[in-house]
């Protein structure tokens, strides 16, 4: 060989990567070109705002002294991922409709296209029928006080035609694969114990005319060119307070599951998914007690959680329990002050994006896309009021909120297809090589209890770039190193930023 030797060998984007042993070092791909990492930044004071950086960073051979790594392992592949989004309420559908036609394109273009400035919003959660965040409740089978219809006869998508389906037909026609989640929150009250949309039980004679009914909307739904991916049995299974809602005991959706739902959906020949629960971290014993029973737990593809109580290891806990089965984050609320100087974006990257993941989940779905200034619409006598929407709209203006860029720092680059790799996680032991005081030249290894590392997560993407999601979540500039296939690099992020990082 001539004397530029190569010293290390990896891969970059399919293509072998050598490092030379001239000055500066660089991390090469076999084009010639420094492997260059692309990072977008939020900042706490709004000076970046999910805004991509001039400043350019590169790999280096050469390892930096001081400050905590994060080793990134593409080789150790964690769970799939199947996208990032919100849930997209009637509210939301009918607040985008009413903008003109041409604003209302250009905003799901940024919302839902990957390129330019796009969030690439890959993941929607619908209710199936209204949600609190309609304003009014409804159901796709609503009839006069005292009738039934067992038959299903007068089943209708009526008023989601007016709003949820147009809106769902434009997001599509930007982003074809958009997994689409169905919730519902109540069933027809004719099917209710209290006939009342809030509160009561499902009768016990209309569990199979329900079941019937979800395959009636993923059907109805398919007809008008909406492939529903996955359904929740019941949004908060054990909340009674919202308008709509029907509880669920484990027994009770056990029996609806195993002797009706996935009877019915397997008739009908739907490859739509099941997910049990709905709900938050502190009840893991309700989608476990319902896995443990095997002729349940064959129709069902896994659990779905949201974070109003309880831990997120939660979610590692059921997949300790059940590693065979998916875990999903369907549901959860982000607001902050209108107006505010400030973006508490690093706790909320840190809990759900970073958080979710590396407790197995394969998606993040947060409550909900859009509201208008006063968090309107929402059915009163239950429903929220302090909903605050990823992007408030007022006419044909639009205000991105915190929410927005949450998902934005995850959506954009990890695209549906991605799978979570290693990285060094708070606690996790690494290798420090020092140099021996007393004999010059003799490098020694030390075991080192990694308790400073920043939150992250890393995921590798199918065209096989690495994505790697950091939240500073101290009082100080940080500066860390990220070390990739035996080469380093350098980054600084400001005291309460997030940035997304890319090669």
């Amino acid at each position: 060989m001539s004397a530029m030797s190569i010293r290390i060998i990896a891969f970059c984007e399919g293509l072998l990567i050598a490092i030379f042993s001239f000055a500066p070092q660089y991390l090469y791909c076999q084009k010639g070109n420094p492997v260059k990492i692309d990072a977008w930044i939020t900042n706490p004071d709004r000076s970046a705002l999910f805004q991509e950086q001039k400043d350019s960073l590169y790999f280096s051979n050469n390892n930096p002294s001081g400050g905590t790594t994060i080793i990134i392992d593409e080789r150790e592949q964690l769970q799939g991922i199947d996208g990032f989004g919100f849930a997209l309420t009637g509210g939301s559908a009918g607040l985008i409709m009413k903008m003109s036609p041409a604003s209302r394109n250009t905003l799901l273009q940024e919302l839902f296209s990957e390129n330019g400035n796009g969030a690439g919003i890959s993941y929607i959660r619908l209710s199936i029928g209204a949600s609190d965040l309609n304003d009014f409740v409804f159901s796709y089978d609503d009839l006069p006080e005292g009738e039934a219809d067992f038959e299903l006869k007068k089943f209708t998508l009526a008023q989601d035609l007016n709003d949820v389906v147009p809106v769902m037909k434009e997001i599509l026609a930007i982003n074809p694969a958009v997994k689409i989640l169905g919730s519902p929150w109540s069933a027809p009250k004719w099917m209710k114990i209290n006939n009342n949309i809030r509160g009561g039980s499902l009768r016990k004679e209309c569990y199979e005319v329900y079941a019937n009914y979800f395959v009636k909307y993923i059907l109805a739904m398919k007809k008008e060119g909406i492939t529903i991916d996955a359904v929740t049995v019941q949004n908060e299974p054990l909340n009674s307070r919202n308008t709509p809602s029907m509880p669920w005991l484990v027994s009770e959706q056990a029996s609806f599951i195993r002797e009706h739902l996935g009877p019915a959906f397997k008739k009908a020949g739907l490859t739509t998914k099941i997910i049990l629960f709905d709900h938050n971290c502190d009840r893991p014993d309700y989608p476990l007690a319902l896995l443990s029973d095997p002729e349940l737990a064959q129709y069902v593809d896994g659990s779905g959680f949201h974070h109003y109580g309880g831990d997120l290891s939660a979610m590692s806990m059921v997949h300790q329990a059940r590693p065979d089965k998916n875990l999903y984050f369907t549901e959860q609320m982000v607001t902050e002050k209108p107006g505010s100087s400030t973006i508490n974006i690093s706790a909320q990257v840190k809990r759900l994006i970073i958080g979710a993941t590396r407790n197995w989940s394969r998606n993040v779905i947060l409550w909900n896309l859009a509201a208008d200034p006063l968090n309107d619409p929402h059915t009163d006598n239950g429903g929220c009021s302090m909903c605050q929407g990823a992007i408030t709209i007022d006419g044909n203006k639009v205000i991105r909120n915190i929410a927005f860029y949450t998902i934005a720092h995850a959506s954009k680059f990890v695209r549906p297809g991605s799978a979570r790799i290693a990285s060094t996680n708070n606690g996790d032991n690494t290798i420090s090589l020092t140099e021996d005081e007393e004999h010059p030249g003799i490098m020694r290894a030390t075991m080192v209890e990694n308790t400073q590392v920043l939150p992250n997560v890393a995921f590798k993407t199918p065209d096989g770039r690495i994505v790697l999601i950091v939240a500073n979540d101290t009082w100080s500039v940080n500066s860390f190193k990220v070390q990739y296939n035996g080469a380093f690099a350098r980054i600084e992020l400001k005291p309460g930023a997030v940035g997304t990082y890319v090669w």
